[in-house]
């Protein structure tokens, strides 16, 4: 059985990386398998621990990163956010292609470790419209939807490391248009 690829999925938070993978992550053609995310952040309305995320504590979190056991790592916020490396090989061993909807300072982690993981950048229509998503949320303080957007900023500096950009100007079309990309990546691994 070959191994499944890694899929990175990153963009500066409120871009929609979650709304765009929903459109897709039930298409069988692409054989995926989501890494759940650790976080040492507080659910969300919503959120259910080991779907959305392994929500941690702080101590815990940090035994994680001192053993090796994550993949890649930030902190944003005041929180850490990681992904567990064990259930990653576990998933790609089994053949699933794994998606990684992480931000830009893990995803660089993991392209330093996972030079051949897929990786897809994206962006918003404008910063203007990437603000306005994140106040839409109304989960945040003033100050932190200022960290967001400054961070924001920074990180689509990041894009010439990415193999390809996806704007999400229209969720389901950006969802159609990363399908297409890995539906040709899964070809090509095939015909090695």
């Amino acid at each position: 059985m070959k191994k499944g690829l890694l899929i990175i999925l990153s963009g500066p938070s409120g871009v929609g990386k979650g709304t765009v993978r929903r459109y897709f992550e039930n298409d069988e053609r692409l054989n995926l398998a989501y890494s759940t995310s650790m976080t040492t952040r507080e659910p969300r309305n919503g959120e259910i621990d080991g779907k959305d995320y392994f929500f941690t504590s702080r101590q815990d979190f940090e035994n994680a990163i001192k053993n090796g056991e994550l993949l890649e790592y930030a902190e944003f916020v005041g929180n850490y956010y990681g992904t567990p490396l064990k259930e990653v090989e576990k998933l790609r061993n089994e053949g699933k292609n794994v998606i990684l909807e992480i931000e830009v300072q893990g995803a660089t982690q993991v392209q330093e470790k996972c030079p051949d993981a897929l990786s897809i950048f994206i962006i918003p229509p404008s910063m203007e419209e990437l603000e306005k998503r994140i106040r839409g949320r109304k989960t945040e303080a003033e100050e932190i939807v200022q960290q967001r957007l400054a961070k924001a900023a920074q990180e689509m500096k990041m894009i010439p490391q990415y193999k390809y950009i996806v704007c999400n100007d229209d969720p389901k079309l950006a969802a159609e248009l990363i399908t297409t990309i890995i539906l040709r990546h899964i070809e090509l691994e095939e015909n090695k």
